[in-house]
């Protein structure tokens, strides 16, 4: 998993603002069924936000931190609140710099 420079994670939480999340994190945490939830979502978008719940037994930092352990190659851009928000290159600009050394 390659770091993002400040200022693409400048770039990526300005391009993410007006997103809404797309998935919760409940009291189920982050399970397998999360997981494959949130792969198939980074299929279609290398951009994307995750609202962590209040009946989640996670914080928005933990629920961040276990993504990466559950979700291979993701980047936490930013926590804010109880939101977070998450960057995976498309597969097949893995080897590229993707949408953050894009413009």
């Amino acid at each position: 998993m390659s770091r993002l420079s400040s200022k693409e994670r400048a770039r990526l939480r300005s391009q993410a603002h007006p997103l809404k999340p797309i998935l919760q994190v409940g009291a189920d945490g982050i399970s397998p069924a999360f997981g494959r939830s949130l792969t198939e979502a980074f299929n279609t978008r290398e951009l994307l936000k995750v609202k962590v719940l209040d009946t989640s037994d996670l914080s928005a930092r933990e629920a961040a931190d276990a993504v990466g352990g559950e979700v291979d190659g993701v980047e936490v851009v930013q926590v804010i609140g109880r939101t977070l928000v998450l960057y995976r290159p498309f597969p097949e600009e893995a080897g590229e710099e993707g949408a953050a050394g894009r413009r």
